[in-house]
């Protein structure tokens, strides 16, 4: 875990986009048989809020966010297998205290929804969390690791498959990669990708605010 430089952290809107752009990973990150979905990249003034009645909306970007972005992939269903997705989020904020309480805020969300409608047909079911600070239990690589299982269920997918959400923090840059399994997957094929996406998230974010070394 290197030194947050804390002079690379981004003071504006502006410079936050930049530095999503040089953490938000491709489709390559994952492997040959990921492909890009439509729509690849979310609306960058747009931020999702999960509602009282656990019912996922969207809402203008809250104060202790400067910058956000998520990106879809998929692997197109085939050879009996469904269609697997994944998602993958950087979102920047002013500083580390900031983006301490998005993983806090993460973790009430489990706890207070352990069922949630994400869009019309769309739920996810049987959700519960676990965070781990640095230091703890083996976490080296992150200062505050979030992850969530449970199951989703949808009209066009099918289901219940498995799903997953990691979280990892680095300064003041939160990253997440979500996977919403299908027919013919396990629960380690799936995690697989979404560890392998997290764990690259979390490359970039060190090289771009970490101090060098020496």
């Amino acid at each position: 875990m290197p030194e947050l430089d804390e002079s690379k952290q981004p003071k504006t809107a502006a410079e936050a986009r930049d530095l999503l752009g040089r953490i938000a990973i491709t489709e390559a990150a994952f492997g040959p048989e990921v492909v890009r979905s439509t729509p690849f990249e979310s609306d960058p003034g747009r931020w999702p809020v999960l509602d009282e009645d656990c019912v996922w909306q969207t809402a203008g970007l809250p104060a202790d966010v400067l910058a956000t972005s998520t990106r879809s992939f998929h692997i197109p269903a085939k050879d009996g297998r469904g269609r697997l997705q994944l998602n993958a989020t950087v979102t920047v904020h002013h500083n580390r205290q900031e983006s301490g309480w998005e993983t806090a805020r993460a973790m009430e969300e489990v706890l207070r929804c352990p069922v949630q409608k994400l869009r019309e047909g769309e739920e996810l079911k049987n959700l519960w969390g676990g965070s781990l600070y640095l230091g703890e239990q083996m976490n080296g690589w992150t200062e505050d690791a979030f992850s969530e299982s449970g199951e989703y269920v949808s009209t066009k997918h099918g289901g219940p498959h498995h799903y997953r959400w990691h979280q990892a923090q680095f300064g003041p840059v939160t990253v997440a990669v979500a996977g919403k399994s299908a027919a013919g997957y396990t629960d380690e094929d799936m995690v697989a990708f979404v560890v392998q996406g997290t764990s690259r998230l979390m490359i970039q974010a060190k090289q771009e605010l970490g101090k060098a070394a020496g």
